[in-house]
């Protein structure tokens, strides 16, 4: 057994989300972070106001992260239908103070037909009771059943559907598929909509799957484009108006015809499958303020577009993460100001790691994540032994006793992120050996040769001890493994 010579204590304690591990990303000056994991197609993501997070599984679970934790049973779980349907949209009542309202839209089958509903809930004391079904008979089917719901700057609930593989449907003002649709909270049809008595409030969509808001109240979407008899990609950003009609399958890309709106941006032969969007405002990314994210699924990047919407342009877009983290489903803002990614490598189409499906959290690189950055910031230290730190945001580091030098940690954190190899990071360890900063019980020795490689979960606890999120005491149990298999020499 190892034994550090000064017993160091460490408490990291994130109250909102925690970051299990980061990877930094510094030509976009961010770490991301994994908050939840092993998860099975996450798809919607939204925040109770006390910062807990509710998120749709598609195999029909609601899940809820709260006080950092991934609660083991699902708040809700529904039999659902449909390949592409299931549980998708899940959004919060934004009175829910007031109301205890959340909204989930979901896929199901009855008898020899597949359809989707949307459905409001009262939540009390992580108790889920339906209150009243909003919308029902839109059109589903294995295909192109939209989903996306959210709220809108005017208090409205927006909804996208698809056209569930049929196109025609998209032109059908009876069917409630391949539109964009507006609603009160309580199902009535607001009198402003475009169309009399109609939740329309747009037409011509094939599978919408991602709207939001900039601050001027200008309503964008994102549109997975054809993939068979009318071509394949030209995915589709649309800027969207009441009552306007974007064409589907009509004209796709850059066709036109009169009466139909053309995209703001269309991806021509590059296929992204968009899905979730958020136009970003936050102090927390001061160079994306106000421009717009696209999660997208065979594109496998985190798209960022600026606008100049006066002007109907497209001032720039970037592709973020290029198959980083395989296909991305959802892109929001937490109530931290941090942008959460949700992957999607479960769904069939991907290719999943052995911890897909995650929730990702960005943050810049300079957030403080010890006691010393704390102190450094200008945030007081609380008199006690150890000394600790508090952050505006909740964040609650307590002083390290250890003679442990600086350079390990950050050995650690780049050998956990694959910068430095196997033989450099181990050979940081007998140093510490060496000098006795640490000591092992006599008569312990390696045994034989050493495997090739040293183990991912290695990688990992090292990642967390040079966050500060695993003890030394536990730290150096890796050590001690490393020491008998061969991997240090003393």
């Amino acid at each position: 057994m190892i034994v550090l010579k000064e017993i160091s204590i460490l408490l990291l304690l994130l109250l909102v989300i925690p970051a299990a591990y980061a990877q930094e990303y510094p030509e976009y000056g961010v770490n991301v972070e994994t908050v939840a994991e092993n998860l099975r197609i996450p798809w919607s993501i939204d925040w109770l106001p006390d910062g807990t997070a509710l998120f749709s599984e598609r195999e029909g679970h609601l899940r809820v992260i709260q006080d950092g934790e991934l609660l083991e049973e699902p708040l809700l779980s529904l039999g659902v239908g449909g390949v592409e349907g299931g549980m998708l949209g899940v959004a919060v009542d934004p009175k829910y103070s007031e109301n205890n309202y959340i909204y989930i839209y979901y896929t199901y089958n009855e008898f020899l037909s597949t359809t989707n509903k949307l459905v409001r809930y009262h939540l009390d004391n992580l108790t889920l009771t339906e209150d009243k079904v909003l919308l029902d008979g839109i059109p589903g089917g294995p295909f192109h059943d939209g989903g996306r719901i959210q709220f809108g700057p005017d208090g409205k609930l927006y909804v996208t559907t698809g056209e569930a593989a049929n196109p025609d449907l998209a032109q059908d003002m009876n069917s409630l598929g391949g539109k964009i649709l507006r609603i009160n909270s309580d199902g009535t049809i607001p009198q402003d909509n475009p169309f009399s008595n109609s939740a329309i409030f747009s037409i011509g969509h094939r599978n919408p799957q991602g709207i939001d808001w900039d601050d001027s109240g200008n309503l964008v979407a994102t549109e997975h484009g054809p993939s068979g008899w009318r071509g394949v990609a030209r995915d589709e950003v649309n800027v969207i108006t009441p009552g306007s009609n974007y064409g589907w399958p009509d004209i796709i890309g850059d066709e036109t015809r009169e009466g139909l709106q053309n995209p703001i941006l269309q991806t021509g032969d590059d296929t992204w499958a968009p899905s979730g969007a958020e136009f970003y405002y936050g102090a927390e990314f001061p160079d994306w303020n106000g421009k717009y994210f696209v999660a997208t699924l065979r594109g496998s990047h985190l798209h960022v577009i600026d606008f100049d919407l006066e002007n109907n342009a497209i001032l720039s877009d970037e592709k973020l993460f290029q198959d980083e983290f395989g296909r991305l489903r959802d892109v929001q803002t937490g109530p931290d100001g941090f942008l959460y990614i949700l992957t999607s490598n479960h769904d069939g189409r991907g290719s999943p790691q052995n911890n897909d499906d995650r929730i990702l959290r960005i943050v810049p690189l300079d957030t403080i994540d010890s006691f010393t950055e704390c102190i450094e910031a200008g945030f007081p230290a609380m008199e006690s032994h150890p000394r600790q730190c508090r952050t505006d945001d909740g964040k609650h580091f307590v002083e390290t006793l250890s003679k442990i030098p600086d350079w390990v940690r950050k050995n650690a954190k780049w050998w956990s992120l694959t910068q430095i190899s196997d033989t450099d990071f181990a050979a940081g360890l007998e140093y510490l050996i060496k000098k006795e900063i640490i000591t092992i019980n006599e008569g312990t020795q390696s045994e034989g040769d050493p495997e090739p490689n040293l183990p991912s979960w290695l990688r990992k606890n090292a990642g967390w001890w040079s966050q500060g999120l695993l003890s030394d005491d536990e730290f150096f149990k890796s050590i001690q493994w490393m020491i008998n298999n061969g991997f240090i020499k003393i």
